[in-house]
């Protein structure tokens, strides 16, 4: 056959190398943080296994909603968000973000496990595993709320009890600071909006607190990840997953662990991530490259005997 011929079946089996290389290159969500004090439902959820859920509500999340959303705990994100919160996520869906995958974290449960507060100074943490400029608010809802009736933007108060402006750098991977809240009794829910100003990108997240148990705060830039007992009956202790889970579960997790574009990097971990397992990216791409090169292998040998 002459080599002319060739021509079609040579460009067809090149697109075939670049297609399989290309389906065999995981596709990275950007995804990058989740409030750990007081504990969001989504990583408290996940602190207690995606696998092997305790509580009531987190094992109701796994039956109606799968694993996923838990191993993706830093992702209840709008990538376009810029800004218009109220015009994107409607009364119901703050939680989630307004994103189906998240739809469990909308239940208005009184189950949700929760950190015990006190009014005054409390210290607020965000583990990140990509740090971005822009603005984080925390939100209380108001006093009244009622917490088996599905989240309003009414229901918070305008006042925010926290305002911080986020680097792209984060200590040890978390962002630490100071806020006030108010005098509340009974059990509410701390809401978060973090806006990046170097992207229209934001991320959202619910806190279940109780107030009233005589639990002290946090004391001023210490906050923990591991909080006191929750005191409302039949109310589990939130707790934050640890780096050694974190680190277990990022190669189940679709979304990065990872920074990405401009100046920004992963923040470090702490030496408790230490020999835990690493992400299956690379050998993806290395699997990937190696077909993709044999492929490029066929073409060559081919023209060869072409020529020959």
């Amino acid at each position: 056959m002459p080599s002319s011929r060739r021509t079609p079946a040579l460009v067809a089996a090149a697109a075939s190398a670049a297609a399989a290389f290309t389906a065999l290159t995981p596709t990275v969500a950007s995804a990058h943080g989740a409030v750990f004090n007081p504990v969001s439902r989504i990583a408290a959820c996940y602190a207690e296994g995606p696998e092997t859920p305790k509580s009531q509500v987190c094992k109701d999340l796994v039956a109606d909603s799968g694993t996923q959303p838990l191993y993706d705990w830093n992702e209840v994100n709008i990538a376009n968000a810029d800004g218009n919160h109220k015009a994107l996520i409607p009364d119901g869906k703050l939680c989630s973000a307004n994103r189906e995958k998240y739809r469990a974290l909308d239940w208005a449960r009184t189950d949700w496990p929760a950190t015990a507060v006190a009014p005054g100074t409390f210290g607020f943490k965000i583990r990140v595993t990509a740090a971005h400029s822009g603005t984080m608010t925390m939100y209380v809802t108001r006093q009244g709320f009622d917490p088996t009736k599905p989240l309003k933007w009414s229901d918070l108060d305008p006042t925010p009890v926290a305002v911080y402006n986020t680097s792209r750098t984060a200590t040890d991977g978390y962002y630490a600071f100071d806020g006030n809240l108010p005098s509340r009794t009974g059990r509410h829910l701390v809401y978060m909006v973090w806006q990046r100003n170097d992207s229209p990108e934001a991320f959202y997240s619910c806190s279940d607190v109780t107030f009233g148990g005589g639990a002290a705060n946090a004391a001023p830039g210490t906050a923990t990840t591991t909080t006191t007992a929750a005191t409302t009956a039949g109310t589990a202790a939130a707790k934050a997953p640890s780096e050694a889970a974190i680190a277990a579960g990022a190669p189940l997790s679709t979304v990065s662990h990872a920074g990405h574009g401009g100046d920004e990097r992963p923040p470090a971990l702490s030496a408790e991530a230490a020999g835990t397992p690493s992400s299956p990216l690379p050998l993806a791409l290395a699997g990937a490259g190696a077909l993709a090169a044999f492929g490029a292998g066929s073409l060559l040998l081919t023209r060869r005997r072409d020529q020959s």
